[in-house]
């Protein structure tokens, strides 16, 4: 019986010890590895979304602190963070795995792979001289990833171009500008990031009233307004918190003008800043608020403002 085993013993390492063999068990390690990887790294990207997903409240607004505002808004953005994240360490970890067995695979053959080892390191070196733009460029995307400086669709000025983004790879930033124009920035060139679409941004309104209007009254309907279009759930995805009077920011002959303000989505400002304008109007109209008429010369042929008839 013992020697029946070990001669069972015998037949299986001299099985397991031919070169065909050993080549399979290599590649079949490193594919079961690999998966093994992609597996964990997948189940720890979906549980860091399904945390950031629990945690973010459900588009909230009336955050009248703007710390708490920005921690909102930005949370929903952990999502595609996390993403781009996972998807760097799967590329990396595969990389890894499968020059390990490749490796070892020329090893099992016979290969001496020590002398290639070596040039391998002496060709790094070189490289990492020759190439310290691209080197660069790649570390500097992927810090760009892992900070989440920016994102597909994000307003973004980095110096060179300002324009929405449209992809983010590890060596350059593509982006379009609002003429249209598509621009391709290396990521190792760009020394500062303006993000224009994280977390929250205002609209700034300034409406004309008479000089002679009680502006207490003026303060009342404006927040009666923002209050109103805060409750409306037209405006659920717009606003992050009521239009408010901010006050007086500047005083003519014939005008005063006033300001509101409005914390909104990042992408909103403009729309906002029309939608207030549209309310307020109707609003003043409704209290007998007076917008006095500001004269604007237009210019004629000749460059110059038209005469006034009734000037002698």
């Amino acid at each position: 019986m013992f020697q029946n085993a070990d001669s069972i013993t015998e037949t299986l390492s001299g099985y397991l010890s031919s070169v065909p063999i050993q080549i399979v068990l290599i590649f079949s390690i490193a594919i079961f590895l690999n998966a093994v990887v992609r597996i964990a790294i997948s189940r720890f990207v979906k549980g860091a979304i399904k945390r950031a997903n629990d945690k973010a409240p459900q588009y909230k607004r009336l955050a009248d602190n703007t710390a708490e505002l920005s921690a909102m808004v930005m949370q929903q953005r952990t999502v595609q963070r996390v993403k781009a994240v996972g998807q760097l360490f799967r590329s990396a970890s595969a990389l890894i795995i499968w020059t390990v067995a490749i490796m070892s695979a020329l090893s099992v053959i016979g290969f001496n792979v020590a002398p290639l080892l070596a040039s391998a390191g002496v060709a790094g070196v070189a490289l990492g001289f020759g190439a310290q733009t691209l080197i660069k460029d790649f570390l500097a995307g992927i810090f760009i990833i892992l900070e989440d400086q920016y994102g597909v669709g994000d307003v973004v000025d980095l110096g060179p171009a300002i324009g929405t983004v449209e992809e983010v790879d590890l060596r350059v930033t593509r982006l379009r500008d609002m003429g249209g124009v598509v621009w391709y920035v290396r990521n190792g060139e760009i020394l500062r990031v303006a993000n224009r679409s994280q977390g929250w941004t205002v609209a700034t309104v300034d409406v004309p009233v008479a000089y002679d209007e009680d502006l207490e009254k003026v303060r009342v309907v404006i927040d009666r307004v923002g209050k109103e279009m805060l409750d409306d759930p037209a405006f659920s995805g717009m606003l992050l918190g009521a239009p408010q009077y901010a006050g007086v920011e500047q005083v003519s002959g014939d005008a005063i003008f006033v300001r509101i303000v409005a914390k909104t989505a990042p992408d909103q400002p403009m729309q906002t800043a029309r939608e207030i304008r549209e309310k307020i109007k109707g609003a003043f109209d409704k209290a007998g608020i007076r917008v006095p008429v500001l004269a604007r010369p237009f210019p004629t042929s000749t460059g110059m403002p038209p005469s006034n008839p009734n000037q002698r």
